[in-house]
């Protein structure tokens, strides 16, 4: 496995954990879960910096912004118990195919 896709992994993780930890922040007045939130987005730059040492910027940050979006959505939805609409899932979809015609058309890794 390629390093880089591990730190990707880490940065997408911490970013989407981040993301989902804002609306328990309530408008980071709450020291705890605005502790973790900045904590997780400051740990989710610094391993997408290092991902960038092994996979193309464009690349990553498509990886990234996308698997982000999708991911936190799916939180919203099934954790925090928002409504989607097919907009919504329509707008997800074409987000993958994006992603997936970057990374096969895209210059080789």
């Amino acid at each position: 496995m390629n390093l880089g896709y591990l730190f990707l992994a880490i940065a997408i993780v911490s970013e989407v954990t981040g993301s989902s930890l804002i609306k328990y922040t309530e408008g980071f007045t709450k020291p705890l879960p605005s502790i973790f939130c900045m904590a997780l987005f400051g740990l989710a730059i610094f391993m997408l910096s290092k991902t960038v040492n092994y996979i193309p910027l464009y690349i990553a940050y498509a990886l990234w912004g996308a698997l982000g979006i999708i991911l936190v959505t799916l939180i919203s939805i099934f954790v925090m118990k928002e409504s989607v609409n097919i907009a919504t899932i329509l707008g997800l979809f074409f987000i993958v195919i994006g992603v997936v015609l970057v990374n096969i058309y895209g210059s080789s890794h």
